[in-house]
């Protein structure tokens, strides 16, 4: 160094290596402690953020009916019948499904145990013998069966009270909803970037499950008529399950698929059960796989193991209800740590289904 050279400024602390290891240290620490405070909440927040997708869905009629001159309080009021219709319906058709089932299952109590000991004595034949499969093989019987699934198809006290809590969330939803543009406004003067992520997080939320309904109809009648064809029984309510389950990502369908199979394998035999998995194959690869995601959009896009990576996340953080909820979780928690941060953008080349969509930082 020149003696006339002066000395090259410090950087300063927060900036320096241990400053900023100590900074990603507590970062990690904060966000587990969040995940697990989430977690331990998850009978809460769970119901209230799904009654607060369903706003998302409905809010623009209520805006459409501001713009036209009627009252908020009105228009409010419009957007919550239309959420408990949604309820309702939702919930209804899953209660009437399974009422369906837990009905049907006594009626095939002799061709469920000849159809357990086939597949038993296929093992045996296989070489899998054992003093556990003769046992087991003694053991069951069709009561077996309710017994099992009884508690877990019937628990209304947990419906109860997921349902109180979603619709008493989706009031205290719609009397913030009046003041919602004034606030979205004056965030767009503070905090433009934000602004623009949250809306561009309720336009995906809403697209996703727009189309996710859509299409879910779609493949529900599609199903229905396989199974009419292969002549399965209570073809409508495997419709319901197939239309409910097209809301689950990536292992929807397969949910969707195992019931009525097994159904056809107990009622007709293997070759009516093959006969479903192919029809139910082939339907929901080309409508799910190839068709929806091309209406969807980047807002909503995401890789194929992102979205399986958030079904089972979500899942984990928020019960059940983490399997509906897994992609606007993901929208959301994108938009406030992603979308929100300009220098965060880049990201999004990780995360889109379609890089090209994805927006980078200006420079």
């Amino acid at each position: 160094m020149s003696e006339g050279a002066e000395p090259k400024a410090a950087p300063p602390w927060h900036a320096r290596p241990p400053a900023r290891a100590l900074a990603v240290v507590l970062t990690i620490a904060g966000l587990a402690y969040a995940l697990t405070f989430f977690r331990g909440l998850q009978e809460i927040v769970a119901p209230v953020f799904l009654a607060l997708n369903f706003y998302i869905v409905v809010y623009p009629v209520q805006r459409l009916l501001t713009k036209r001159g009627v009252p908020g309080a009105i228009g409010a009021c419009v957007s919550v019948v239309l959420v408990l219709l949604m309820i309702l319906a939702f919930f209804g058709l899953t209660a009437w499904s399974i009422a369906e089932l837990v009905i049907l299952i006594p009626s095939y109590g002799s061709e469920l145990v000849a159809t357990y000991h086939s597949l038993m004595s296929m093992l045996s034949d296989l070489g899998v013998t054992s003093n556990l499969l003769e046992a087991q093989l003694r053991q069951f019987n069709v009561r077996s069966i309710l017994d099992a699934i009884t508690p877990l198809l019937t628990n209304i006290s947990l419906g109860a009270g997921l349902l109180t809590t979603v619709i008493m969330a989706v009031f205290f939803v719609a009397m913030d909803s009046m003041g919602v543009g004034m606030r979205m406004g004056m965030l767009r003067d503070a905090k433009p970037s934000l602004a623009q992520a949250l809306g561009g997080f309720a336009t995906g939320v809403r697209r996703y499950w727009v189309v996710a309904t859509i299409f879910g109809l779609i493949v529900a009648i599609l199903d229905v008529v396989a199974l009419a064809i292969i002549d399965v029984p209570l073809v409508w309510v495997w419709g319901v399950l197939a239309f409910l389950t097209n809301y689950i990502p990536n292992i929807g369908f397969v949910i969707g698929l195992i019931p009525p199979a097994l159904l056809a394998l107990v009622d007709s035999g293997w070759q009516s059960a093959l006969w479903v998995i192919v029809a139910y194959c082939v339907l929901n690869f080309v409508i799910q796989a190839i068709i929806q995601p091309k209406f969807t959009g980047e807002s909503v896009g995401v890789t194929p193991l992102v979205s399986f990576l958030s079904l089972l996340f979500w899942v984990w953080v928020l019960g059940w209800l983490g399997a509906l909820l897994a992609l606007p979780a993901t929208l959301l928690v994108k938009a406030l740590l992603v979308d929100a941060d300009p220098k965060a953008r880049w990201v999004n080349i990780l995360l889109a289904s379609d890089p090209k969509t994805a927006h980078t930082p200006v420079h």
